[in-house]
């Protein structure tokens, strides 16, 4: 519906003709680490069990998402505050940016703090146990079966707080700049090839 009657709003609303200094660095980091933490979220959350059973062990499949999920969250926590920072200080970038524009930075810097530091936790349970926990909350809530959150009974705090605040970024995300991700132009890839001649 935004996209329809809002198009205006729906856009990354880039800074960089701005002031380019660090941006390609902060920009690079920030995007290719969010984008491995929303896929391996996707995949790893979502994927049903049975499908990777025969060949991926449980506990292999969770030190594959501590590692992954830990250079990932890295990356995307580098990046994000170097962007925060540049839109904070910056006075040109600043006197374009919005409340909204810091306030979902700021809660997606808090959410990969909140990812990092639930790898100890996940360390503790080697055997994958905690994580399919998780995994069946997560399936559970997509497919709307009920008494999913029973399937968090026991879990550390910081895993519920890691949740709750996922939930609310998928709640507020309609409304937000994080929208132009669903403008990717992947159509580039499927288009016909523009035929160019030099004029002679």
């Amino acid at each position: 519906m935004r996209y329809d009657y809002g198009q205006y709003t729906w856009r990354a609303s880039s800074s960089q003709l701005l002031s380019k200094r660090g941006m390609n660095w902060a920009s690079n980091l920030f995007h290719i680490g969010i984008l491995g933490i929303f896929f391996g979220h996707l995949f790893g959350m979502l994927t049903p069990h049975w499908m990777y059973a025969w060949f991926l062990p449980v506990a292999v499949k969770q030190q594959l998402a501590m590692i992954a999920g830990g250079i990932c969250g890295v990356l995307t926590l580098i990046g994000g505050s170097m962007l925060l920072i540049r839109r904070l200080f910056n006075q040109r970038v600043r006197a374009t940016s919005t409340t909204p524009d810091i306030i979902i930075m700021s809660i997606l810097l808090i959410q990969c703090i909140l990812g990092l530091t639930t790898i100890p936790f996940s360390a503790q349970y080697p055997d994958g146990s905690e994580m399919m926990k998780l995994v069946g909350w997560a399936q559970g809530i997509v497919t709307f079966k009920g008494g999913s959150s029973e399937m968090l009974s026991g879990v550390a705090p910081i895993f519920r707080i890691h949740l709750v605040l996922g939930m609310t970024i998928f709640l507020i995300f309609p409304f937000t700049r994080l929208v132009h991700v669903w403008s990717a132009p992947f159509e580039y890839f499927t288009r016909r090839y523009q035929v160019v001649r030099s004029r002679r």
